[in-house]
């Protein structure tokens, strides 16, 4: 799942170096923190936010396989 995060974030930014995906384990379920540099922000989430939802959506339909709750927090 991380690394499918780090696929998607890098191909949207312009500092793919500075991407990094944190991963905890909370009462919520498994929670991943995307960081990006501060100037891609707006890029990785989008006008309305549509960019962070499409992810999102992504990601919480990799994980149904794994029957876990998965939740993609962006950070700057």
């Amino acid at each position: 799942m991380k690394e499918l995060i780090l696929v998607i974030a890098k191909a949207l930014v312009d500092h793919p170096d500075r991407v990094q995906v944190n991963v905890k384990e909370d009462d919520r379920g498994t929670v991943y923190e995307l960081s990006v540099h501060p100037e891609d922000i707006g890029k990785i989430i989008g006008k309305q936010g549509r960019i962070a939802k499409a992810m999102r959506t992504v990601v919480t339909s990799a994980a149904v396989k794994s029957q876990k709750r998965v939740i993609v927090d962006i950070m700057s």
